[in-house]
């Protein structure tokens, strides 16, 4: 007779299995070229693929239509606050580093270099700042989607939505969460992925970020019954943190231990979003008790 723990599992198992496997083809690359910058970015844009791609897989191996991970839009105002909370809680967690004194705003070497390549010297700092986030939340936001896509299609297109049958939504953000945060570790401790601080508390202040962070995406995705509201957070969360919010701060001395993602502001904002989807996890159409 099947167990019917192994039953439910063995999906969430072919998946994950598949994952490490291909991850480890671009682990292995990052790390023995040292930088995410191996391979003009293109390994990192691979491993992002990883979880996705293992995501189809799993689905034709078990004979699922791909069609079932959540492809269609769904409510538009859900995108539109998909692309609004990570600006709103990293723009948060940097007011909170800039008042303090962690960093200083703004970083005056990157905004030359900014106003230099815009051709807008004589008009202002200023300016060339708002032009840059502008510009940057728009184009940067689509380009985002495109990495963003190949690890949501895995994790909340179908990892989620395999884990919340069985556990609801607590367990499911917990698990997810920690299976995000884990398989970023390898890059985190053996490549650059880090601002600069030792590896302990990079690691620490990430996995806290991207546990509490899940709560948000899952949320959003099981709402939504949409992959799109996933793939919009994670690329609005990449782009303000490490192409607007993280360069534009000056570092005043022991910056790199409270700024990004590896700093220890951001996560403590972060535990505060959690809670708050936590507290709606009621909205959401799940199996009663289930939650």
């Amino acid at each position: 007779m099947n167990n019917p723990i192994n039953q439910n599992l063995k999906p969430i198992t072919i998946f994950l299995s598949i994952t490490l496997a291909l991850s480890s083809i671009f682990y292995f690359l990052i790390i023995y070229s040292g930088t995410l910058g191996g391979g003009q970015g293109q390994y990192v844009m691979g491993i992002m693929w990883c979880p996705g791609i293992s995501a189809l897989i799993t689905m034709k191996i078990l004979k699922r239509n791909i069609f079932d991970l959540g492809w269609k839009w769904g409510e538009t105002k859900y995108q539109f606050w998909s692309y609004l909370i990570p600006l709103i809680y990293v723009l948060i967690a940097y007011l909170v580093i800039w008042i303090f004194g962690f960093g200083g705003f703004y970083n005056k070497e990157f905004v030359n270099t900014l106003t230099e390549s815009f051709g807008l010297g004589p008009i202002g700092s200023g300016f060339t700042i708002v032009l840059y986030v502008i510009l940057l939340g728009i184009f940067g936001t689509i380009r985002g989607m495109a990495s963003a896509l190949g690890e949501e299609i895995g994790w909340r297109g179908f990892l989620v939505p395999e884990l919340i049958k069985k556990y609801g939504f607590t367990k499911t953000s917990l698990i997810s969460g920690s299976i995000w945060g884990i398989w970023h570790l390898p890059i985190l401790l053996f490549a650059d992925y880090n601002s600069g601080t030792p590896s302990w508390y990079a690691m620490s202040c990430f996995v806290v970020l991207v546990m509490s962070i899940s709560f948000i995406y899952t949320w959003f995705r099981i709402k939504s019954g949409s992959l799109w509201t996933a793939v919009i957070l994670h690329a609005s969360h990449n782009l303000y943190i490490q192409r607007i919010f993280s360069p534009l701060t000056e570092d005043t001395g022991n910056s790199a231990y409270y700024i990004d993602e590896f700093g220890i502001v951001l996560p403590i904002v972060s535990i505060g979003f959690a809670i708050y989807y936590w507290s709606k996890r009621k909205e959401l159409n799940l199996v009663p008790n289930n939650v």
